[in-house]
């Protein structure tokens, strides 16, 4: 069997999932969500009644809700993790056990519940700080956070159990922008549109950075793509996915020209820049992804920048700068998770 049916999105109803999961009913694939549900069990609600999906508010260390999980799926897709540094960083040991320690039993219980395909969501901050201006799978992975030393170091867990009978694929996402149900405003592109849009000023910590970004629809094809292609086409293989790789003042430009254009009403949009100290600076290449897949993506920043502006004037992000549904880190404070 080479395309997928029944598909199990693991973290499906988070910042990612919660478009991807529609997207993929509507493709006419059969999903099962195994998820925490931390920003919300309503995030899924407008596909809450189709035949066709299947809910568990579950925890991926748990193996016994894994096996139920994996049950009856031929292709999983793991999305589910703690969510960028900060976040890792607030419980290492948690984000450990949930990022890293819980992936080889998933891999094993997927491999032996009779799943096809897995479908791995790493990142491309396992690069760290990279000065090259190509940035191919193949650059040495040199991560600089706990975040991206154990995304890195899932990759080949997964990889060497490629077989004929399980076809892994490792997905390195640029930093995803745009909108979603379960938005997240605590990366880049959000964060600089969010603060344009409610205070008319952007600041940006250095801004010479380089920083690879992705729409959010974007990867949401890319994963479609993924469960349909032949597994001769990506058995065991690393892929980059990004759209283009732009300095932090050049994302704050682009921010302020939407925004300034979409929104007159709030004037000019200032944009003041700081010192940093914050050295994460990387360039990623898609060409692999192009060459083999045929995969580009198709939407630009400032796509993703007019979408968060209509969703702001149409009241989807209230209470933007102070709600903290919107930033990961403030909810894992509030949860306690353990």
């Amino acid at each position: 069997m080479n395309t997928a049916r029944q598909v199990l999105v693991t973290g499906g109803a988070g910042y990612v999932g919660a478009v991807l999961v529609p997207r993929l009913l509507a493709e006419g694939f059969s999903v099962r969500v195994l998820d925490l549900y931390l920003f919300g069990d309503h995030v899924l609600d407008a596909v809450k009644s189709h035949p066709g999906l299947e809910q568990i508010k579950g925890d991926i260390r748990d193996q016994d809700v894994l096996r139920r999980a994996v049950k009856g799926c031929d292709t999983v897709l793991h999305l589910a993790c703690i969510s960028n540094d900060p976040s890792f960083e607030l419980d290492p040991g948690l984000s450990r056990s949930i990022n890293y320690d819980a992936f080889s039993p998933l891999v094993d219980i997927s491999e032996e519940g009779g799943v096809r395909r897995f479908i791995y969501a790493s990142t491309s901050s396992v690069y760290g700080v990279s000065e090259a201006e190509n940035v191919t799978e193949d650059h040495p992975l040199l991560p600089i956070t706990d975040y991206n030393k154990y995304k890195g170091l899932c990759e080949p867990i997964l990889l060497n159990r490629q077989s004929e009978d399980f076809t892994t694929v490792v997905i390195r996402p640029a930093t995803v922008c745009g909108y979603s149900p379960r938005q997240r405003l605590d990366v880049i592109v959000n964060i600089l549109t969010n603060h344009a849009v409610n205070k008319g000023r952007i600041t940006i910590f250095g801004g010479t950075q380089m920083r690879p970004n992705i729409h959010i629809q974007d990867m949401v094809d890319l994963y479609v793509l993924l469960l349909r292609l032949p597994k001769e086409s990506i058995a065991g293989r690393t892929y980059n996915a990004g759209y283009e790789n732009h300095k932090l003042s050049e994302l704050a430009e682009v921010v302020r020209g939407v925004v300034e254009k979409e929104m007159p009403d709030r004037g000019p949009i200032e944009v003041v820049t700081t010192e940093s100290n914050d050295p994460r600076s990387y360039r990623i290449s898609s060409e692999k992804i192009a060459r083999e897949l045929n995969f580009t993506a198709r939407r630009t920043i400032a796509d993703a920048v007019e979408e968060l502006v209509s969703a702001f004037r149409a009241g989807k992000l209230p209470d933007s700068l102070t709600d903290g549904r919107y930033y990961n880190i403030n909810t894992m404070q509030q949860l306690n998770l353990e």
